[in-house]
């Protein structure tokens, strides 16, 4: 089976906040999220050959943490700055909450979900989607095809293009689309790489409750 796990890095200091390209380590609460969910890599017996991640330390960080806890740190890791977050431009480092009070809800919605609208200065999501998927096509389904078992841990903005690109949502409905942090997303593909099928390794309800606590991130100073 051709398989990719991907995995949105761990809740950082700043996740009240727009941080884009800015380089924040994740915190206490991040760690042990990530190592939670990565126990469940391993009850499932998911044996890795290559790991993917951006250049962020929030990003690989949580790929080490992830291989560490299931016993695979020799898992190769390739850092490559196409999987960044997006660019944040003048909203980085601002809170988020802050921001809807200065610009409005409607506005940071349309900058934080829409598809081609991009802060000011900043990467919109088509931009991030433009950068990261060449890189995704070439190098990770590359890998893919032969066979290997892949482990991308990424960022909201560039896994949402990703996922947009994988399961075909349109520029309209990827509005709607929010990656909770840690629990891994697993695709199998066919012999084509084509993706027969993709599922959380946790409930409904606990993936529900994860995006939730990242919905209401614009609403609490």
């Amino acid at each position: 089976m051709n398989t990719l796990v991907i995995i949105r890095h761990g809740l950082t200091e700043w996740s009240n906040r727009f941080t884009g390209w800015t380089d924040i380590d994740i915190a206490p609460e991040g760690i042990e999220m990530t190592r939670k969910y990565a126990v469940r890599l391993k009850e499932k017996n998911y044996k890795f050959d290559i790991g993917f991640t951006s250049v962020l330390k929030r990003g690989i960080r949580t790929l080490e943490i992830a291989l560490k806890t299931i016993g695979q740190e020799n898992v190769p890791i390739i850092r490559d700055w196409h999987l960044n977050e997006r660019n944040y431009g003048d909203l980085q480092g601002q809170n988020k909450a802050e921001a809807v009070k200065k610009y409005g809800e409607d506005q940071v919605k349309l900058w934080r979900r829409s598809y081609d609208v991009a802060p000011p200065k900043g990467e919109s999501l088509k931009d991030t989607y433009n950068r990261s998927i060449p890189y995704f096509q070439n190098t990770i389904l590359a890998e893919i095809k032969k066979g290997k078992t892949v482990i991308l841990s990424g960022h909201h903005n560039s896994l949402r293009a990703i996922i947009k690109y994988l399961d075909d949502i349109s520029d309209a409905d990827i509005v709607n689309l929010n990656v909770p942090y840690c629990i891994p997303l697993v695709y199998e593909f066919d012999e084509n790489l084509k993706p027969i099928k993709h599922y959380y390794l946790a409930d409904d309800q606990e993936v529900k409750q994860v995006i939730e606590s990242i919905k209401n991130q614009t609403k609490s100073l």
